[in-house]
């Protein structure tokens, strides 16, 4: 016997094959990616600031290297304190700071675990035009240069730098930050680029993104404040064409800040709380620029980096303190 005629209508039909399809590309189609964590670097140069501890000193500005007993400890102080929040610093060192009779200092930052980068021997500038250029000291005694290419000096200051890490402290450098930072980055100069990853580094910190930052001694609007915020999305990480990971700066730093544009301490935190709550909200990286040579002055309660902590702490998985290999890594995948 015959088996009955089922009868479908089109419009069972139609939702039947919707139905089926729905399952299949549901099926198929990868799972959601989770939401991007922020991620918080705290970064601090190793050398002296000009005007402190006091304004009118300008003699570090030959003497980069010098770190006094008051800076030092800052670092380690620092360095532990973060280290006990659960993060870490990552912090970038002048190679004449090796010259000092006593590293024992540097030596338990590293041992911590906090990793430390080469920030080149005088503190030079990558993109000076001629030799003496370079940095004040050779300005002052042309004589340590004579006879060398603007790259020779640059190349040295970088190589010294490395050997004396290794050396004296037992440490290989982690990564590459250029003293001063430039709005740019490196992106006019792929000679340095090069440079760079001939020497063994396979990422550098250069971009400093420009921002406005108010007028001198007067508290910054919520235009300064906007600009500051708005900057981070021009320092977040990205590759050059040559392979070279660029790790930006963030604004606003604290010689920025309190030196340049001479902010109160609750000025700083709150620019840095801005930022920060925007890289929370949108994913993004927050690389925190700043010396101990300044805030031990400025800051000597370490009121900022309780702030990140406090911050990073507070958003859960949402946000993690990171060091900038880790950036690195991140935008090299």
């Amino acid at each position: 016997m015959a088996a009955p005629a089922v009868q479908v209508s089109r419009r069972s039909f139609l939702s039947a094959a919707l139905a089926a399809s729905l399952t299949t590309a549901a099926r198929a189609a990868p799972p959601a990616r989770p939401p991007r964590k922020g991620r918080v670097a705290i970064t601090l140069d190793l050398e002296m600031s000009r005007h402190y501890p006091t304004r009118g000193m300008l003699e570090w500005d030959y003497r980069k290297g010098d770190l006094d007993e008051p800076t030092k400890e800052y670092a380690l102080r620092a360095a532990e304190l973060v280290k006990a929040r659960g993060g870490v610093i990552h912090f970038f060192l002048v190679g004449r700071v090796l010259e000092q009779p006593d590293i024992g200092w540097l030596k338990r930052i590293a041992e911590a675990g906090h990793p430390i980068g080469n920030h080149t021997y005088d503190h030079v500038h990558l993109k000076a035009a001629s030799p003496e250029a370079t940095q004040f000291r050779f300005q002052r005694a042309p004589w340590l240069v004579r006879g060398k290419t603007t790259d020779q000096v640059l190349r040295e200051n970088i190589e010294l730098t490395t050997a004396a890490m290794k050396d004296r402290a037992g440490l290989a450098p982690r990564g590459f930050r250029t003293p001063g930072g430039f709005h740019n980055g490196l992106a006019d100069r792929p000679d340095l680029q090069r440079m760079l990853l001939d020497l063994g580094f396979r990422w550098v910190s250069s971009k400093y993104p420009s921002h406005a930052s108010g007028q001198p001694g007067e508290p910054p609007g919520e235009d300064v404040y906007a600009s500051i915020v708005a900057a981070q999305k021009e320092a977040q990480p990205f590759v050059y064409s040559t392979g070279l990971v660029e790790i930006p700066m963030s604004p606003i730093s604290d010689v920025g800040a309190f030196r340049s544009q001479r902010w109160k301490l609750e000025w700083f935190l709150e620019a840095t709380r801005r930022s920060i709550e925007w890289a929370i909200r949108d994913g993004g990286a927050f690389d925190f620029l700043a010396h101990p040579s300044c805030l031990v002055v400025e800051d000597p309660k370490f009121e900022t980096l309780k702030l990140i902590c406090d911050l990073v702490e507070k958003a859960g998985e949402r946000a993690e303190i990171v060091d900038l290999d880790t950036l690195a890594r991140d935008v090299a995948a």
